[in-house]
């Protein structure tokens, strides 16, 4: 589907900004363009902290007023793993549990650069395993706890996912990965056609890609890391049922449906669904918008059928 050419004209003109010297403003900006009122006549909100090392990672659920399914979205938020936060997915996460009907556990995950990789992935596979060998802390059985993360959170449920079987602590019966960042390179040597063809004036930029991936890893050999990068992984067997959302015009698509094939090739039920005329991040917009009520018919229609397999 061709983008709304307004749109695409004031995507030319906007300014790449170099996240490696704006990460903190950017951060702070998010905030404020995804701050929505809590309604709390759709869910409520309360914190809970999870140990891990010696230190707490920090989660907030979201119980919906109107619960209709049992399972439990743990959700790994976007930004790259440098400017996304749990504040700037409030309206996000507050929305998943009313379109849902689920409990959504959203995790405050150490963000790069100041805690590099694999930091992220050890708080998000801390807040999986602490979940998944306490059924009680949220009332949930192990096999009602879905993974699900957009973007750089996409990344991180790939990443616990293969980490879980590659530990053999747990293992999530499935995971929701929408436009996720799987592989390493987002360079010109890219195998991946999306992050050439969408790679300039769609919002999201290769090289931006690029300068997130330089700002969490710790070094060069981290790009070989399948938790780093999951499409770098030798072994794709025992891993959930998995649905790959991805964008039309996202430099991440190929990828993230690359992956879908090789979860598929070694023998998951997968499920790929591209969203015509969409820009990487569009599941952050408000619920009225055409693409994200599309998303979710297919999120609930994914959940469902997980009953029916």
């Amino acid at each position: 589907m061709p983008i709304n050419k307004a749109i695409q004209t004031a995507l030319s003109i906007l300014p790449e900004l170099d996240v490696k010297k704006t990460y903190p403003m950017e951060r702070e900006l998010q905030k404020l363009i995804a701050h929505r009122a809590k309604d709390p006549s759709l869910y409520r909100i309360w914190e809970h902290e999870i140990p891990c090392g010696g230190r707490k990672v920090p989660v907030r659920i979201f119980a919906p007023e109107k619960k209709r399914r049992e399972q439990v979205l743990l959700f790994f938020h976007g930004g790259g793993w440098v400017t996304g936060t749990i504040d700037s997915y409030d309206g996000v996460c507050g929305d998943m549990a009313a379109q849902t009907g689920c409990v959504v556990a959203s995790v405050d995950y150490r963000l790069a650069p100041e805690n590099r990789f694999p930091a992220a992935v050890e708080d998000c596979y801390a807040a999986a395993r602490a979940l998944f060998r306490n059924s009680a802390l949220l009332d949930v059985r192990p096999e009602d706890i879905v993974l699900i993360g957009d973007s750089a959170g996409g990344n991180l449920a790939a990443a616990v996912s293969l980490m879980a079987r590659d530990k053999g602590e747990f293992l999530p019966a499935r995971q929701i990965l929408i436009y996720p960042s799987v592989a390493s390179d987002h360079t010109e040597n890219s195998p991946y056609p999306s992050v050439q063809e969408n790679g300039t004036g769609y919002l999201l930029t290769s090289k931006r890609v690029e300068d997130f991936m330089g700002l969490y890893m710790s070094s060069p050999a981290d790009r070989e890391n399948p938790y780093f990068a999951p499409l770098c992984a030798k072994d794709f067997h025992d891993q959930p049922d998995t649905l790959v959302v991805t964008a039309e015009y996202c430099p991440l698509r190929d990828e993230g449906e690359a992956y879908g094939g090789k979860l598929r090739e070694a023998g998951s039920y997968v499920e790929i669904h591209r969203m015509p005329g969409t820009l990487h991040g569009y599941f952050s917009l408000p619920i009225w918008f055409k693409a994200v009520k599309e998303t979710y018919a297919i999120l609930n229609s994914f959940l469902e059928g997980a009953y029916e397999r």
